[in-house]
């Protein structure tokens, strides 16, 4: 991975996240700083990487090679109004990690056309085991895109989309949907437990069934979905009932329409910002 200076603007759980893998697979903390209003958020990343703080966004700014900006997107143009006009930021690398503002908004906070990759991590991330999608529009180098695209690799997978409106998609089907994931398993516990066992018992019984058919389709790349839906649903038995009550809840048209409200809420989001 190259080594540049990078400035995190922004010190919550994914700065931590991607800072913490950062060091975990060596690049140099020295070449690393966060800036928060928080002097406890500042000195936990302090002490548990290593890394360079402060609580001055510009400072933090003018140090850094790439800037990842990481704070909420209704923070985000006041977050970019603040920086200083003396700062040349013609040769930064912009980094955002904010749903709902586009680069071209972002390029407009900012008051230039400067290099703004867009990006969306989900909360798994947290784990090393995140999924995030980004974008690049054509202005960008492949050094800065592949910068990027290693860095956000420090959290789990990545994926390139080739239209910026696909980021609403990406917030869907991956930035959205742990909650999504969540809410099946709260079903099926509360269900475990009417049918008399204990929370503990409960939550684990469709905790680990949920990894273990997570692994089974990471382990299985070639195989469709549906193909390995099929080798465990035998003809007649349980599980197939079970699959035909799901179905004729209409159960796919309810997962359709979770997603196209997400997408549509995170257009909206676009205009607001």
């Amino acid at each position: 991975m190259q080594h540049r200076k990078i400035a995190f603007i922004g010190a919550g759980n994914m700065t931590k996240s991607i800072i913490g893998g950062l060091i975990k697979n060596g690049y140099p903390a020295d070449l690393i700083i966060a800036s928060n209003p928080s002097v406890a958020k500042l000195n936990a990343l302090k002490d548990e990487c290593g890394i360079n703080i402060t609580q001055d966004n510009n400072q933090a700014i003018e140090f850094a090679q790439a800037v990842v900006l990481a704070v909420k997107p209704q923070l985000m143009e006041q977050v970019s109004a603040a920086i200083d006009s003396t700062i040349d930021l013609s040769d930064k690398l912009f980094i955002s990690i904010a749903a709902g503002i586009t680069t071209t908004r972002l390029k407009e906070m900012l008051g230039g056309n400067y290099s703004v990759i867009r990006t969306m991590p989900n909360t798994p991330s947290a784990l090393a085991l995140g999924m995030t999608g980004l974008f690049a529009d054509a202005n960008i180098t492949a050094e800065d895109k592949e910068f990027a695209g290693n860095l956000l690799s420090q959290v789990g997978k990545i994926a390139w989309v080739e239209e910026e409106p696909m980021m609403d998609g990406v917030i869907a089907a991956a930035g959205s949907s742990p909650a999504y994931f969540f809410l099946f398993l709260e079903a099926m516990e509360k269900e475990a437990m009417a049918m008399g066992f204990t929370k503990s018992t409960a939550r684990l019984l469709v905790q680990q069934a949920m990894l273990g058919a997570a692994e089974m389709v990471c382990h299985n790349p070639n195989l469709e979905l549906s193909e390995l839906r099929t080798q465990v649903t035998s003809k007649g038995g349980t599980t197939a009932k079970a699959v035909e009550a799901l179905q004729q809840q209409g159960l796919e048209k309810i997962i359709a329409k979770a997603m196209q409200a997400a997408v549509q809420r995170a257009e909206e989001m676009s205009r607001q910002f």
